[in-house]
């Protein structure tokens, strides 16, 4: 397997946890990374999924540790992604396919250049994404502007990437992206 790892970066909201998600349940050869964060948990969600949810001294202690292969701070919180999640996927001859921040996948692209591709999701338009955020979160959060900056931002970003997909329709969007993972698989 020439690609060990996928890297798919959108602007919060766009659909990015969605897609990892599902391909991973579809495709055995994948295997997603569980990022360390110090953001709060949403309803849904639980400890190891989709996070290991840490304090910020917690968070800073593993830093000290070099436990991370990377990490960074987006909108308000820290994200990290350990390095031994990825030693041991390769080691069972898994691909690692992660969706992290275009910090982050900067500094994966430099770091596994020659077995990292990255996929950018768009989100329709700047609008929809907002809708998405305050229809995801059950209300309008407290960061929403700081987010939408931070989006145009990330979306001025997206020619960076080796393949860009607009979620504009979930299921029409989705196959686009399997198309595109199961040709970067064989």
């Amino acid at each position: 397997m020439k690609t060990k790892m996928i890297i798919v970066a959108a602007p919060s909201g766009a659909g990015k946890s969605s897609f990892v998600e599902r391909i991973c349940r579809e495709d055995s050869r994948l295997e997603d990374t569980v990022t360390y964060t110090t953001r709060s948990m949403r309803a849904g969600e639980s400890q190891g999924h989709p996070y290991h949810f840490v304090s910020r001294a917690e968070f800073e202690s593993l830093l000290e540790k070099n436990y991370f292969v990377e990490w960074a701070r987006v909108h308000t919180n820290m994200y990290g992604t350990p390095l031994n999640q990825l030693e041991s996927a390769w080691s069972r001859g898994k691909c690692i396919i992660m969706d992290i921040d275009v910090q982050g996948a900067a500094t994966f692209k430099a770091k596994y250049p020659e077995v990292s591709k990255s996929v950018f999701i768009l989100p329709p338009s700047i609008d929809e994404l907002r809708r998405r955020i305050a229809k995801r979160d059950a209300k309008v959060p407290d960061d929403i502007e700081v987010r939408m900056q931070n989006a145009e931002k990330e979306i001025a970003m997206a020619g960076s990437f080796d393949y860009k997909i607009v979620n504009d329709v979930f299921e029409t969007s989705f196959a686009e992206f399997k198309k595109i993972i199961e040709a970067l698989l064989t």
